[in-house]
């Protein structure tokens, strides 16, 4: 006879119960999606440098328009709370200290990766669309390339471009914001 096993899908709540009570650790780097807690991959030197380039650009470009939040949760339904490498969020005076942010408060989401990719592309990008953020960017350190996702729709991304170094490129919910695709690309 055939047993028939049954998964127990965390949420963002238990998340944040298992971190208060210890057993979750900021140190542990996992995420919640699709409520399974996945190991994050460790982070090299040219992710590292593609974030910090990506930040100060953002930083500067946008002032007080946008918060940029670097790796840190976006809570994006009871099952789901993934730790982009930056989001772009809507400005609040709290800072989302009373709240976590969630979709309708997302500008941007941007993912930078190499041992990652698939999952970035595959499983990142619909949870993204799925939850009609706007905006989705992908940093391919493999490829040296950025990927923009736009216009979710049933799950998935309408839109897709791909930007090579040299090129500008803009949030469409931040037209202000003209980033040069060198200030995400590490050299």
């Amino acid at each position: 006879m055939a047993l028939a096993l049954q998964r127990r899908r965390f949420t963002v709540d238990d998340a944040q119960r298992m971190e208060d009570a210890g057993i979750l650790r900021r140190e542990d780097r996992v995420e919640l999606i699709d409520g399974e807690f996945i190991t994050k991959m460790t982070i090299g030197p040219r992710h590292h440098a593609s974030v910090d380039r990506a930040n100060r650009a953002f930083v500067m470009k946008l002032g007080e328009s946008a918060i940029v939040r670097v790796q840190g949760a976006v809570v994006l339904n009871l099952f789901n709370a993934p730790e982009p490498d930056l989001v772009l969020l809507r400005p609040r005076s709290d800072f989302y200290a009373s709240r976590h942010a969630g979709p309708a408060d997302v500008f941007l989401v941007v993912e930078v990766a190499d041992s990652s990719i698939a999952f970035d592309r595959e499983v990142k990008a619909a949870l993204y669309a799925r939850s009609e953020i706007h905006e989705y960017w992908l940093v391919d350190l493999n490829e040296n390339v950025l990927h923009c996702y736009s216009s979710p729709h049933r799950g998935a991304y309408r839109n897709a471009q791909r930007y090579e170094r040299g090129q500008s490129v803009t949030p469409q919910l931040l037209p202000e914001c003209v980033v040069s695709t060198d200030d995400l690309l590490p050299e």
